[in-house]
């Protein structure tokens, strides 16, 4: 029974959750400590939450040992937005490859944008990984802006937004807000090294069309 006052969340699961939060967030694999410290939790806590996240496939180590998002994700991720990651794979796919550089979907998540679904070119020098469920900040980097111009109804002084070296050092960003009705607030982007030649204008106005495409066709 209650007392009518909110339930205290279950510290376990939400412990799990927050690790599995920080290793997205994170650009490389980390260690069973780098992870306590982030989560600031003692090293046995952490390592008995891991090892629940591993026995689901939740969480894998590589070759060092080292911790990363395990694939077991991948199926737990198939069926959100279902629809509308068939919609945008096709327009992801052609500016990535048409760019050279990695192309993506966030959705809006409370005061967040999420990674939906990315795509990396078949061909390029250097890309950036942009891996599902990543998320940032609705105030910082280029899909956060252009999300938050879509829930305001703000047009913006241009059809797209950008950054550079917010989200993380050494990457830039182009997006432009995607809505799409029935579906959260979103943004279809791009990723590239910051410094790497880009000529902004071109790859925003590619993303306003395919977001028009995928607007139209969904």
């Amino acid at each position: 029974m209650t007392d009518g006052r909110p339930e205290a969340p279950l510290q376990t699961l939400s412990r799990g959750i927050s690790a599995l939060e920080v290793l997205a967030a994170a650009d490389e694999p980390l260690s069973i400590g780098e992870l306590a410290s982030r989560l600031g939790l003692h090293r046995s806590i952490t390592y008995r939450i891991v090892r629940t996240l591993e026995g689901h496939g939740l969480v894998a180590r590589d070759a060092a040992g080292d911790l990363t998002l395990g694939a077991g994700l991948a199926t737990l991720a198939r069926n959100v937005s279902r629809d509308l990651q068939t919609a945008v794979l096709p327009e992801l796919t052609a500016i990535a490859n048409e760019f050279g550089m990695t192309a993506f979907v966030t959705l809006l998540d409370a005061q967040e944008v999420v990674t939906l679904v990315s795509v990396e070119p078949r061909a390029a020098v250097a890309t950036v990984a942009q891996r599902p469920g990543t998320r940032h900040a609705l105030d910082r980097g280029a899909p956060g802006r252009a999300t938050r111009r879509l829930v305001a109804r703000e047009p913006g002084e241009l059809p797209y937004e950008t950054s550079h070296d917010e989200v993380t050092r050494g990457l830039s960003s182009v997006a432009v807000p995607l809505d799409v009705p029935g579906q959260p607030p979103a943004a279809i982007a791009v990723v590239y090294l910051t410094g790497g030649v880009a000529e902004v204008d071109v790859i925003g106005t590619r993303l306003a069309e395919a977001a028009e495409v995928i607007r139209r066709d969904f």
